[in-house]
C-alpha cells in the first residue's frame, strides 16, 4: 500500500487541506466544524501577520489515491527568541486510524523541522496563542466547542508510538449555573471591588467595548507573560484580532474591569454555545450558515462558552477575576442559562480552578501538548 506526502502549494491543495477532518468526522456527534472562513484566514500568509516571525508548511498524506491525513509545521522565532526553546511546533493534524499514514505524516514535520535547525516539536499548538491546541486525551464523549479541538481516540495512541511525551496538559470544566448567586462569592465580590477600586463597565451594545479592545490585548499580553509557550500579540494582530472578532461579542457575555482611572484592569469573553449552529452550518456562514450562527446567538440559548479572560498582573490574586466571573454568572442567571464551558485552563492554574470551587462544576476534558525532541 503506497503512501504519498505532498506539500501543500494551490489554493486547491489548501482547500483539501482545510475540509479533510469533514471525511473523518462526518457521523460524530462531539465533533465541532471550524469555522471555514477563519481557518482560511489564518493558514494564508497574506493574511496572516504572525507570518512576519513564523514560518510555515502544511501536508497532505495519501494513500492508495486516497486523502488520508494531513498537518502542518511551524516554526514560532518569537517563541525560540523568548522561552530559548529551539522547537518547531506541528498543528492542524488529522489522520484516519493507520499506523504507516501517522508515521508518514509526523515524520515528514519532524524532518522539516530537523531542516530549519530544531531540537525539537511540540504541539498541538498554532502560530499563537488565540489558535487552537492541546490534544484531546479525556472527554471524548463530551459535545466539542469553537474554541478547542476535537479528535478521535486513537489519535495520542498512534503519537505515543510515535516517541510522543506529555509536556503539558490543560484541564476544562462543565460549570453549572446556579438559581442564585452563592453569598460567598457576593460577598467576595463586594470585598474586592472596595478595596481595590475597580468596577464593571456597565456596556449595552457592543459598540460600547470597542474603545477598550486594546487594551484588553494588553492586558492579555501582560497577563498571559509566563504562560506555556506564550508569545505576545504585536500590533498587527490586535487590529486584527479586535477587526475579526469584536463585532460579534455581546455585552451580556463580555465584563470588563475598570480601574480608578478608566484604565482595562481585566476582562472575561463569552458568548452563546455555537456548536450546534456550527454542525449545521458545516463551519460554513454562506450562503445560509449565518442563520443558524444568528439564531444561536439572538435566540435563548442555555449554554455559553467561555472564550478568553485575564486579569492585570497588580490586581492578581486580588480577587479580580473571581468577581468577573460572578458577574458572568449573573448575566447567565438572567438570560436562563443552564451552564458554561469554561475551555482550556492549564493543568498547574489552580488559581482559576479555584473559581469553580463556588460552583457545582465537573472536570470533563482534558488535553495535552505533546513533545518529541532528538
Amino acid at each position: 500500500m503506497s503512501i504519498i506526502i505532498k506539500e501543500v502549494t494551490t489554493k486547491a491543495d489548501l482547500k483539501r487541506f482545510v475540509e479533510f477532518p469533514f471525511s473523518i468526522y462526518h457521523d460524530n456527534q462531539n465533533w465541532i466544524p471550524p469555522l471555514l472562513m477563519d481557518e482560511y484566514h489564518t493558514l494564508r500568509q497574506e493574511k496572516n501577520p504572525a507570518f512576519e516571525y513564523c514560518d510555515a508548511k502544511y501536508w497532505l498524506a495519501y494513500k492508495d489515491g486516497q486523502l488520508a491525513g494531513r498537518i502542518a509545521g511551524i516554526v514560532n522565532h518569537r517563541y525560540i527568541e523568548k522561552w530559548g526553546n529551539k522547537y518547531a511546533r506541528f498543528g492542524w493534524v488529522d489522520f484516519i486510524d493507520d499506523a504507516e499514514v501517522v508515521q508518514a505524516l509526523f515524520g515528514t514535520a519532524e524532518g522539516w523541522a530537523k531542516e530549519q535547525g530544531m531540537a525539537g516539536i511540540h504541539g498541538p499548538l498554532g502560530f499563537t496563542d488565540m489558535d487552537h491546541e492541546g490534544m484531546l486525551v479525556e472527554g471524548f464523549d463530551e459535545l466539542g466547542t469553537l474554541a478547542a479541538i476535537y479528535n478521535h481516540p486513537y489519535y495520542p495512541r498512534h503519537l505515543e508510538k510515535l516517541g510522543y511525551k506529555k509536556d503539558v496538559d490543560w484541564v476544562e470544566f462543565e460549570v453549572k449555573v446556579p438559581k442564585e448567586i452563592p453569598e460567598k462569592a457576593d460577598r467576595v465580590e463586594k470585598i474586592v471591588m472596595q478595596k481595590t477600586g475597580v468596577k464593571v463597565l456597565n456596556a449595552k451594545k457592543a459598540k460600547d467595548l470597542l474603545p477598550y479592545a486594546h487594551e484588553m490585548f494588553e492586558v492579555l499580553n501582560s497577563a498571559f507573560a509566563d504562560i506555556y509557550a506564550f508569545v505576545p500579540l504585536d500590533e498587527k494582530q490586535i487590529k486584527m484580532y479586535i477587526k475579526q472578532y469584536f463585532t460579534f461579542i455581546m455585552p451580556d457575555y463580555t465584563k470588563i474591569l475598570l480601574d480608578a482611572n478608566n484604565k482595562v484592569a481585566g476582562f472575561v469573553i463569552g458568548m452563546p454555545s455555537l456548536s450546534r449552529a456550527l454542525q449545521k452550518s458545516k463551519g460554513r456562514l454562506f450562503p445560509f450558515g449565518f442563520l443558524h450562527i444568528l439564531k444561536a446567538i439572538k435566540k435563548e440559548n442555555k449554554y455559553i462558552d467561555l472564550y478568553l479572560g485575564a486579569v492585570r498582573p497588580d490586581l492578581q490574586g486580588k480577587g479580580a477575576d473571581a468577581l468577573l466571573m460572578t458577574e458572568m454568572c449573573r448575566s447567565a442567571m438572567k438570560n436562563g442559562v443552564v451552564s458554561a464551558e469554561t475551555n482550556i485552563e492549564l493543568e498547574e492554574n489552580v488559581k482559576v480552578q479555584s473559581h469553580w470551587k463556588y460552583f457545582e462544576s465537573r472536570q470533563h476534558k482534558r488535553r495535552r501538548c505533546y513533545i518529541k525532541k532528538w
